[in-house]
């Protein structure tokens, strides 16, 4: 009879409990922080005089005044379409610029109207001149007179040729000065610049 064999020992594996830490989770995934594609508000909210013509605007309509209507639909409709361009209306400054425009077009008009002999346009055109004109008045933006222009620019000249400045280079270094001192006040850029020209040639 043969020898009986030793049994081999048999490890059985010990099996880990179920753990529900193992499964992958997705929704536990780390993400990313969001990020905000839009612009704060204080860099998006428009400028104080636009929000009163809007308030006028509604005003208005209640009260069927149909010149103050025409004259807040036309300068709404205008800055409307400077918003689809590069240079839209962020500030009260650049808003009072943009009435100015419509009014020397209502000026223009009224010349219009009075070689054509239309009293009624004459009238209709010179009632909106005069609401326009309240608009810039109450719009909070500082303007300089043709008088206040003019000693601005004189004294600006002197400054530039006391810093030594060659005549040549006058009218350009007095120009960047009268920029930088009329920022934010209403002043038409293009009249400035006849002023300063006229008045360099004179030295």
């Amino acid at each position: 009879m043969l020898p009986r064999m030793p049994t081999p020992a048999i490890r059985v594996a010990q099996l880990r409990p179920f753990s529900a830490r193992a499964v992958y989770q997705p929704w536990r995934a780390r993400t990313q922080p969001s990020i905000r594609l839009y612009s704060s508000a204080s860099e998006d909210a428009p400028p104080p005089l636009l929000q009163k013509l809007k308030g006028d605007l509604k005003t208005a309509m209640r009260a069927k005044d149909g010149p103050r209507l025409s004259v807040l639909r036309t300068i709404m409709s205008a800055n409307l379409n400077a918003s689809k361009t590069s240079s839209p209306i962020r500030t009260d400054v650049q808003l009072v610029g943009l009435i100015r425009k419509l009014q020397k077009a209502s000026y223009d008009s009224v010349a219009d109207a009075e070689a054509a002999g239309r009293k009624d346009l004459v009238e209709k055109e010179q009632q909106q001149i005069q609401i326009y004109d309240e608009y810039l008045a109450d719009s909070g933006v500082q303007a300089l007179s043709a008088d206040e222009l003019s000693t601005l620019i004189q004294s600006t000249i002197e400054e530039v040729q006391a810093a030594g400045t060659e005549i040549k280079n006058l009218g350009q270094e007095t120009m960047k000065r009268i920029v930088a001192a009329v920022k934010g006040k209403d002043v038409d850029m293009k009249t400035v610049s006849k002023m300063v020209q006229e008045a360099v040639k004179k030295q």
